[in-house]
């Protein structure tokens, strides 16, 4: 990096950490993006005039609300609950609700930065927004996660709807959780709209929605793979976390002919070294979506398979490894063993989960790697896809959905390699992502004058 784009960058940093003190997933996120398109910026001085990234990183609106509920005791509960609505430049504010223990607002503003450049990577008129609340529906019963979606929705319904904040699902917030937030939202508004994606195929929802992030992330894989000549037939993938991303990023990989040999819930990672095939991840799909249980089961179903205990599965040897849990869940140790033992591609599922120590090891090895907001916006792209059909009220079939993500899987892989392409022919994916991204988000602001 020049030396004043250093300047513009530490300057930049300085001051909005001292905004935003103590929000270290936010300064993270930021700091990311900032370190590819500072020598844009500084090479494009207007957009320093304009302070355009200081207004892509401060959010049009935050929205933080209490969320009281009785659990099945009759006690009464109160949970917090967030919207960080951040950019509406390209179109409404689009992005998931998450519900778990370690929701704050700094994990709201990160989220809703990383959706600002995912959004504008898939080429559809979508804004960025995230939010949630630090509700846990692990342990507890149907009809208390139908009280909190309920009271969350009383309150969040003042301020989304379908052309104005599209909200879909993320950690913790699946297909029963849409649907309980979804019928309150119509209860309240008198009115059936898309105001929410990821809803069931009967009222509404887009076939292929649950398998799209994590079918993405392979057809970025697949493509990055291409670029030197090489597939998943015959590889073996580790893959982390059990929930939907992981199911169907497992799934893409068999059927690209590949061999999954791990998989991981927050207590630990099973390994698996005869594989993954499509019965053992129906085993999966089940213990997780339908009993709610734990993948430690796994071990204890099929012999072939180790468990352990609060690890995760980096150590594990394999030629491509796909982060799908959460994020900062593969380190700087982490990436160390993954290229000890041979892998040759990263490809991310999860939002932000390879901490910055881990991307610099990724990529002083040249290894293939790609950061969240590029290889997982698959999600997202068919979430604006379902928004597409709600609008026009008519369902394509899955085919026609496949056909469309994985056309925008591909467009978002050029438009990586466009930006991202180095002097030695190194395509660093990262910066290819931000400052493709930057661009058409700053065009748009500029374009709608001082909002």
């Amino acid at each position: 990096m020049k030396l004043n784009a250093q300047k513009y960058a530490d300057a930049f940093m300085a001051d909005l950490i001292a905004r935003n003190p103590r929000e270290n997933e936010f300064h993270q996120a930021v700091k990311e993006v900032l370190e590819s398109v500072a020598p844009y910026i500084v090479e494009h001085p207007y957009l320093i005039d304009l302070k355009v990234l200081e207004r892509i990183a401060e959010p049009e609106r935050v929205i933080i609300f209490r969320v009281p509920w009785l659990n099945d005791e009759g006690e009464v509960q109160v949970n917090r609950g967030y919207r960080v609505q951040m950019n509406s430049a390209i179109g409404p504010y689009k992005g998931g609700l998450r519900f778990h223990p370690s929701v704050n607002l700094s994990i709201m503003k990160f989220l809703a930065f990383e959706q600002t450049f995912k959004n504008s990577l898939t080429t559809l008129p979508m804004g960025a927004g995230k939010g949630g609340s630090d509700f846990n529906p692990k342990g507890k019963s149907d009809n208390e996660v139908m009280r909190f979606c309920q009271s969350f929705m009383t309150e969040l319904s003042k301020h989304i709807g379908q052309d104005t904040d599209v909200p879909a699902g993320d950690i913790g917030v699946g297909g029963r959780e849409i649907g309980y937030m979804f019928g309150q939202y119509k209860r309240l508004r008198n009115e059936f709209t898309g105001t929410l994606t990821g809803k069931g195929l009967n009222w509404g929802g887009s076939p292929l929605r649950p398998e799209a992030t994590g079918y993405g992330t392979c057809y970025f894989a697949e493509a990055m793979l291409a670029t030197r000549e090489d597939s998943f037939q015959g590889k073996t993938v580790a893959i982390s976390g059990s929930g939907n991303v992981a199911q169907y990023a497992a799934r893409k990989a068999l059927q690209l002919g590949a061999k999954v040999v791990t998989m991981s819930d927050s207590n630990g990672y099973i390994y698996d070294p005869d594989g993954i095939d499509e019965d053992k991840l129906k085993y999966v799909m089940d213990l997780k979506n339908i009993y709610r249980g734990r993948i430690r089961e796994y071990a204890e179903k099929y012999p072939s398979a180790q468990y352990f205990e609060r690890q995760r599965p980096w150590g594990v040897k394999c030629d491509i490894a796909m982060p799908c849990a959460t994020q900062n869940e593969l380190d700087g140790n982490d990436a160390a063993k993954l290229l000890a033992n041979g892998c040759i591609c990263v490809a991310e599922g999860a939002n932000m989960p390879s901490t910055p120590e881990a991307i610099t090891l990724f990529q002083k090895a040249k290894i293939l790697y790609s950061p969240g907001k590029a290889s997982n916006a698959g999600g997202v792209a068919t979430s604006g896809l379902e928004m597409t059909q709600n609008s026009i009220r008519l369902k394509w079939t899955p085919e026609e959905v496949d056909r469309h993500l994985h056309r925008i899987m591909a467009d978002i892989h050029e438009a990586c390699r466009k930006y991202g392409t180095e002097e030695d022919g190194y395509v660093n994916y990262v910066k290819g992502a931000n400052i493709a991204a930057f661009i058409k988000v700053a065009d748009a602001m500029m374009a709608q004058g001082l909002v």
